[in-house]
């Protein structure tokens, strides 16, 4: 393990969150941005959950999974707790993706001719520019999804949400740090963060559970398309 790991061992001084991006979705594989619109996982997005669900089962020490209220989500947070017991799943609707507006529902590749507006206040630079339609800023996304993770509770716990919050909490951890590139469907994404308001990243981007399947890399979003 890392450099802090006193955690192992009882009485850390931080929590160990796991944060995973939900399974893929038709939207996903179609290219399509979700945003809060409800959609479900298929077939490919159950078969990743239930790999990183038998990966995550393998440490006793997890104690809860939180998740998105969003259905493809949800889904994969229900899908990890049976494959590790049991575990409760508590949901957060603070850890729902952002909010994309007008652009919701659109294929990418399109969204730029179908509604201009919103995909230029979408590729802005200005973290303060919100999307028409009631779509959020980043910095709204930002304020939401980190004031979430800050009220989880518990040593190790699972957190399941969307690839957007991802690239927001990694950006709180490390504000210096270079572009993270794709956040993968079911990819685990380890944070520890301590009571004096320090955020640590463990580990990154681990699909290795999905290796053995034929599931790896496929998807739409968890990069700059978010959704």
């Amino acid at each position: 393990m890392g450099d802090s790991d006193s955690n192992s061992s009882g009485g850390a001084d931080y929590a160990e969150i796991m944060v995973v991006r939900h399974g893929e979705t038709a939207w996903n594989s179609d290219g399509r941005i979700q945003g809060h619109l409800d959609v479900e996982l298929n077939d490919a997005g159950r078969q990743q959950a239930a790999a990183v669900g038998s990966r995550l089962a393998k440490d006793p020490k997890i104690s809860l999974v939180y998740s998105s209220d969003l259905k493809r989500a949800y889904e994969t947070a229900q899908i990890i707790a049976a494959r590790c017991g049991g575990l409760n799943v508590v949901t957060d609707p603070d850890l729902r993706e952002r909010h994309l507006g007008d652009l919701q529902g659109l294929v990418f590749r399109e969204a730029a001719k179908l509604s201009s507006k919103a995909y230029q206040a979408f590729i802005s630079h200005r973290t303060c520019q919100d999307i028409p339609g009631g779509g959020e800023s980043l910095d709204q996304l930002y304020d939401r999804c980190t004031s979430a993770l800050e009220r989880i509770g518990g040593e190790r716990v699972v957190v399941v949400t969307h690839g957007g919050v991802i690239r927001s909490l990694y950006q709180r951890a490390c504000p210096n740090g270079s572009s993270i590139g794709k956040v993968a469907n079911t990819s685990i994404n380890t944070f520890h963060l301590y009571d004096e308001d320090k955020w640590t990243i463990k580990s990154w981007g681990d699909i290795s559970h999905l290796k053995e399947t034929d599931y790896l890399e496929s998807g739409f979003g968890g990069d700059g398309t978010s959704g």
